[in-house]
């Protein structure tokens, strides 16, 4: 060691000052290591973090026969009527409020049915029941703040068949041409007695298909039941057609 340094000494006395100056930090410079560089697109996004939900639609990018993507299209939000006939949920409740043009109306009602769209061809029976859907019930009423049963019987039967009926539900049962539960199809009306003396007529609806009928109802307004249901089974009367004027 000693040795050593008396070289160095003497390498400094055959240089200037500024030699010398040059020759010691190559003893003593640290070695330095180039920073690395992040790609932007490595980043994680905050919305990224464990937990984190993503509740916007993913766009379905459509693409060519040579994979080159051509448009990109936003998925059907979560109960539209394409995503029901995609997947085949049920209607919600907010969506049988929206209008809806023709085919939407099939998807609805036959999920509502448990029928195959294309077998509801009445359309303008759909668009009576969408437009007064959800309706509250109010007894003597008739306008689309609240309506009751026969006013809706009334109302249906007038804009759809353009037949007249008598305002009240025994008035109906007493006018019209009494049929067997199994003859029941597409526009007859359904009876039943849901208060007051046994024999009364009390409420009345539309039969619809599948064993279903569409009516104003005291709880749920403007709604479909079936009649199989465990409170209207048992107060069903019966059935009853509407007779078209020769």
């Amino acid at each position: 060691m000693r040795n050593s340094r008396i070289l160095l000494m003497v390498v400094c006395i055959g240089l200037t000052s500024t030699g010398c100056h040059l020759v010691q930090p190559l003893f003593n410079k640290p070695v330095s290591t180039p920073p690395v560089k992040v790609a932007p697109s490595a980043a994680i996004p905050p919305t990224a973090a464990r937990g984190s939900v993503n509740t916007k639609a993913t766009p379905v990018t459509t693409r060519s026969a040579v994979g080159t993507p051509i448009k990109n299209l936003p998925q059907p939000p979560l109960g539209s009527g394409k995503h029901m006939a995609e997947t085949g949920l049920r209607v919600s409740d907010d969506l049988l409020q929206v209008q809806n043009p023709p085919e939407l109306l099939q998807v609805k009602y036959g999920i509502l049915l448990d029928v195959i769209a294309e077998k509801l061809t009445n359309l303008r029976l759909l668009e009576v029941i969408d437009k007064w859907w959800g309706t509250r019930y109010c007894f003597g009423g008739s306008t689309e703040n609240c309506i009751d049963c026969s006013a809706f019987t009334q109302l249906v039967s007038r804009e759809v068949y353009r037949l007249s009926l008598p305002r009240t539900a025994q008035e109906q049962y007493n006018s019209i041409e009494l049929i067997e539960k199994d003859e029941l199809k597409e526009g007859d009306l359904v009876f039943f007695h849901t208060r007051g003396r046994r024999s009364a007529i009390t409420h009345v609806g539309v039969y619809l298909t599948n064993n279903k009928f569409v009516h104003a109802s005291t709880s749920n307004g403007v709604s479909i039941s079936d009649l199989d249901e465990s409170y209207w089974k048992p107060r069903y009367r019966a059935g009853g057609r509407m007779v078209i004027p020769q």
